[in-house]
């Protein structure tokens, strides 16, 4: 191979070897063609299908795995903050594409990173068709990277869900997330390792572990719990909950007229977002407008439809919350403190 390009900072033997390892790892022989191949089926149940496509990253939240040299997790994010959006589309997510670009190519990191995304695929239930990784020694540092994803999901045109499906009366259920998930950490590093300087390993009491196992909680996967809903049409729209917190994310599940009403108090609060508030002296706009508060996906419901989704979500072993009601208004997101009657 090209001593001239190894020279210059790139390793393209690293690259074939780290081809050859993913290969291995997912299971797919075909990685490392031009393009990936995904086969359509057949699907009765759609007779309009509609291909439903979304391309995300996992943000400053490598800069912790970098720090911390964890990088197990990090693909899980990556499929995660995807495969969660085109399941509140109402879509099922079919296949995966990965991007990763960085300043050195270590085997061993390479194939923690990306087998982190072979297993968020493996919770999702999609297939790894496809993907690059990038030498760029002029672009990263050393130890650093990025990375990129991009998923596409398939739907009925008559099943997509729509803010218009909604109604005054309809129920929110709270679906818990895995804590911070992948959203607001150039907020959260402000706040602990520049405002303060905290190290990874300092233990707070009231999380109970270290700041690393805290910050590096992978982003949970929905499609398990949520497709059984959407298969039985017992949701009338979601709100996946990512960079903009709740008042953000919900407030783009509904329309003009109807407003979504949280209960305080109706759901538990991770710790670690009233550590961050407390450390930030942050307002209660500034938690609620940046982080998921606890709630990794919030469900519209009708009234009629609650034990139905009740059911299925127990079957599945899916914690969920009440927490709170759609009502006519012109503020698309409001919140109120609960009754304890």
């Amino acid at each position: 191979m090209s001593d001239a390009y190894k020279k210059a900072g790139v390793d393209i033997n690293a690259g074939y070897e780290v081809l050859k390892a993913v290969k291995k790892m997912s299971g797919n022989a075909q990685l490392g063609a031009f393009g990936g191949l995904f086969p359509l089926s057949a699907d009765q149940t759609a007779h309009e299908p509609v291909l439903v496509a979304g391309t995300d990253g996992v943000g400053t939240k490598l800069l912790v795995a970098i720090e911390a040299h964890q990088h197990a997790t990090i693909g899980i994010d990556l499929v995660a903050m995807c495969v969660n959006d085109i399941l509140a589309q109402g879509a099922k997510p079919q296949f995966f594409l990965d991007y990763l670009g960085l300043g050195h190519t270590d085997t061993d990191k390479v194939k923690a990173i990306v087998g982190g995304v072979i297993e968020g695929c493996r919770q999702a239930g999609t297939t790894l068709i496809g993907g690059e990784t990038a030498e760029m020694p002029d672009m990263y540092g050393h130890d650093h990277y990025d990375l990129a994803g991009f998923a596409v999901g398939v739907a009925d045109r008559a099943d997509l869900l729509q803010a218009d499906n909604m109604q005054a009366g309809d129920i929110l259920i709270g679906l818990p997330s895995n804590g911070l998930h992948s959203n607001g950490f150039s907020l959260v590093r402000d706040i602990l390792f520049k405002q303060h300087q905290f190290k990874l390993d300092h233990v707070f009491a009231e999380l109970g572990h270290d700041l690393q196992t805290e910050l590096l909680r992978p982003t949970k996967i929905y499609v398990d719990s949520v497709m059984p809903l959407l298969q039985a049409k017992t949701v009338a729209s979601i709100a996946h909950i990512t960079g903009g917190g709740l008042i953000e994310n919900v407030a783009r599940a509904l329309p003009a007229n109807l407003s979504a009403e949280f209960k305080l108090g109706s759901w538990p609060v991770p710790p670690i977002m009233s550590l961050l508030a407390e450390l930030g002296d942050l307002t209660s706009d500034d938690v609620r407008s940046t982080f998921n508060l606890g709630l990794g996906m919030v469900l519209m419901v009708h009234p009629d439809q609650l034990a139905t989704v009740a059911q299925l979500l127990t079957a599945h072993e899916q914690a969920f919350y009440q927490v709170g009601t759609v009502n006519a208004g012109s503020d698309p997101v409001v919140f109120a403190e609960a009754n304890h009657d």
